[in-house]
């Protein structure tokens, strides 16, 4: 999966990402290296749901897929 990242320039120093596809998807860093690992963190932590956050009844199946 590829995603687009949109980078900026911190006013007071730094960096800060959003990622557009995917609403509310942030993070920051001091330095360009940390903004990097961080990115992947974000993307981690914002696209992974905990099963129990989803009603799911006996009509329902879940499955989880890989891109």
């Amino acid at each position: 999966m590829k995603l687009k990242v949109v980078i900026h320039e911190a006013e007071e120093g730094g960096y800060w990402a959003e990622v557009p596809t995917i609403p509310g998807c942030v993070t920051q860093g001091e330095t360009f290296d940390e903004l990097l690992s961080n990115i992947y963190d974000a993307v981690e932590a914002c696209l992974t749901t905990e099963i129990q956050d989803i009603p799911v009844t006996g009509q329902h199946k879940v499955m989880e897929i890989a891109f």
